[in-house]
């Protein structure tokens, strides 16, 4: 494998990272919900999920996967059952409690809660699998130790991640003075509660996401 190429892999997997989409608004729902501890410790279950989703493209289980209409819309249809709850228990406990201001609270996610958040959204998500899937072949060596190189870009994609995860946290936090206005954090769990029924909405009705 060349320079070259893993190169262009890393640029390609850092453009990957830094769009914003799922795994950004799930860390900013963390931090308002429990701090920058709990935004790190998602970001560590979206790594763990990424790394699953890596082991499984390495050893061709997602391959699997894709070519199985039945067992990709089963893993499908799982997340955006799970991303609509999200997002739908979050919109209905802020409507709820609309017409009475609520005193400040403490933290309300606990770490524990934050891991299993972050790994289950990235483990249900079938197209980080297709994701790897499709990106890893057109970077790998055509002779000698692919499964190698491939784990390595794996790891090169989950390292930009878990960095941009603590950039995104570690931002969240210094907003946090603003985000913790009453007026201002109810509008902005609304917000990113409408964006995970969005992209539960995408993901069960996305029936050409495999290709």
């Amino acid at each position: 494998m060349s320079t070259t190429a893993l190169l262009a892999f890393a640029l390609a997997a850092l453009l990957m990272t830094i769009t914003p989409g799922l795994d950004t608004m799930m860390l900013l729902r963390m931090v308002l919900g429990g701090g920058r501890k709990a935004g790190f410790v998602c970001g560590l279950g979206t790594t763990l999920g990424c790394l699953v989703w890596g082991a499984a493209s390495v050893v061709g289980l997602t391959a699997l996967l894709v070519a199985s209409r039945f067992a990709y819309d089963v893993v499908r249809y799982a997340g955006a059952v799970y991303l609509l709850w999200l997002g739908g228990s979050a919109l209905w406990r802020s409507w709820r409690g609309t017409r009475a201001e609520r005193p400040a609270r403490a933290p309300v996610i606990t770490p524990a809660q934050a891991l299993r958040v972050g790994f289950t959204t990235n483990l249900l998500n079938p197209k980080i699998g297709v994701f790897y899937l499709s990106l890893l072949p057109q970077f790998l060596p055509t002779s000698g130790d692919s499964a190698g190189w491939a784990a390595l870009l794996v790891g090169v994609h989950v390292g930009f991640g878990q960095v941009w995860q603590v950039a995104v946290v570690w931002l969240a936090g210094r907003a946090a003075v603003v985000l913790a206005r009453p007026r201002v954090r109810r509008w902005t769990e609304r917000l990113t509660a409408s964006v995970l029924v969005g992209f539960g909405l995408r993901l069960a009705f996305d029936s050409g996401a495999r290709g």
